[in-house]
């Protein structure tokens, strides 16, 4: 599949055409210059032919060793690996002598080039700087404005003669927000229920956590490269970064988030933006590896956070990054355990990860752990088998009486999985407490092997025959 690099010095809204061609807003964009830090590619479609987009940062001369010339090296990453480059311009502004230097530098790379023109919505005011931009040497501009939808179909002719055949796209990875259960009454009286099997997709594991605990630098350790823009300062990485990898036959999409402070210290409308982004991965992530550091203890916020994706349905493992530099490991990783005991009750098992990100070290362990994880986020339950254990639950610890009277335990059967999600019905639903309900829940999470996978519980009133 053909893969096109959009590139530019900083504020040309090479962001703006990315999110227009992939048909969402993927990419931050604000009015601020320098938003976007590090690339980040998707699928998109121009009338019918399918390619990769490539969204790459802002291009500037820097002094080695900053966060600008790190970001200046990720693009021409991003360019080595793309087929065909797109360099914009700002047609308002014209041409500069910054442009005028990625021109000359685009010119001696061996990648096709096509010139844009952006925010050309106005022919008649931009029609100087358009004229201007052929000393470039990069051919005609075309002109563009990703806002208005111009200019797209003359980008389309321009990348007609690159387009190669097209390859089976990856399945994409769809928002698994709990969909309402419906009406599934006719299930009762069955023994077992057939679940269709579900389509091979990759697994999307979204990494997480507060600014500064080594995010990015995780991730590069995963994959073996410097992918994700790091450095010691915090609030580096900004956009989420979503990277495709094969590991041990499975295919992965790892997302590397922006930190996520308190509402109280989050400033301006960038780091909103950001947070907001990050949260959104978590949503339609599968996986979520909430990252802290090992040498401070869990946090609040960190378990705030570790809540949210429960909540979401997500599977969750807990990362102690840094472990290297931890002196008393023991004592570290028990305060660990009993803190999530204490805060996230019956979900608080889930799996903890030691590493150290910076060395390597224990890196593979995350993927392991993800694996097997996701195994127990899968599983599913045959209906006699839950029934059995219903029973036995029941003998062994029957739910409070509902005003003087039994509330009977009926049939369980469950209907999904990721995560797993189970129907009970019973004679007075909504007599039965919250403490009982978990209690339901931790018999089937140790029951049927879901432990450390949120497990949900819609309990029904079974139909009465004589209504």
């Amino acid at each position: 599949m053909l893969r096109l690099a959009i590139l530019g010095r900083p504020n040309v809204g090479k962001s703006t055409l990315f999110n227009a061609l992939v048909g969402k807003r993927l990419a931050l964009v604000h009015d601020a210059p320098g938003v976007t830090r590090d690339w980040r590619e998707a699928e998109a479609d121009l009338f019918g032919d399918g390619f990769i987009a490539i969204d790459t940062a802002g291009m500037e001369d820097a002094p080695a060793g900053t966060v600008t010339a790190a970001m200046r090296a990720g693009t021409l990453s991003a360019l080595e690996a793309a087929d065909v480059a797109l360099f914009l311009i700002d047609a308002r502004a014209g041409v500069t002598a910054a442009d005028r230097d990625l021109a000359t530098l685009l010119r001696r790379a061996k990648k096709p080039v096509l010139l844009g023109a952006a925010k050309a919505e106005n022919p008649r005011a931009v029609a100087a700087h358009l004229a201007e931009a052929h000393a470039l040497g990069l051919g005609e501009p075309i002109a563009l404005s990703a806002a208005h939808s111009l200019g797209l179909d003359a980008l389309h002719a321009a990348l007609l003669p690159y387009f190669e055949e097209a390859e089976p796209p990856v399945g994409e990875v769809s928002e698994e927000n709990a969909a309402p259960l419906g009406d599934i009454d006719a299930l009762e009286g069955l023994e077992d229920y057939a679940f269709p099997e579900a389509p091979e997709r990759p697994v999307k594991l979204a990494i997480v956590g507060r600014p500064n605990v080594g995010k990015s630098t995780l991730l590069n350790a995963l994959i073996g490269q410097a992918r994700a823009l790091t450095g010691p300062e915090a609030g580096v990485t900004r956009d989420s970064v979503e990277v495709h990898w094969a590991h041990k036959g499975t295919q992965w999409r790892l997302v590397d988030t922006a930190g996520l402070r308190k509402r109280a210290r989050v400033s301006g409308a960038l780091e909103k933006m950001a947070g907001a982004e990050a949260l959104r991965a978590v949503r339609l992530a599968q996986m979520v590896a909430l990252v802290v550091d090992a040498t401070a203890p869990v946090e609040r916020q960190d378990l705030a956070l570790a809540g949210r994706v429960l909540d979401e349905g997500r599977a969750l493992i807990l990362v102690l990054n840094k472990w290297d530099a931890v002196t008393d490991r023991e004592g570290t990783l028990a305060a660990a355990r009993e803190t999530l005991r204490r805060s996230l009750g019956q979900a608080g098992a889930v799996p903890i990860v030691t590493l150290s990100a910076l060395t390597g070290r224990r890196v593979p362990a995350l993927t392991d752990a993800a694996t097997a994880l996701y195994g127990r986020w899968n599983a599913r339950a045959g209906t006699g088998a839950l029934n059995r254990w219903l029973a036995t639950a029941v003998a062994r610890h029957p739910p409070p009486r509902a005003s003087g009277r039994p509330n009977r335990l009926k049939y369980i059967t469950q209907v999904k999985a990721r995560p797993p999600t189970f129907v009970l019905w019973a004679s007075r639903p909504a007599d039965v407490p919250d403490s009982y309900r978990r209690y339901l829940s931790s018999g089937l999470q140790s029951a049927f092997g879901m432990e450390g996978v949120p497990v949900r519980l819609d309990i029904r009133a079974s139909r009465n025959p004589y209504a």
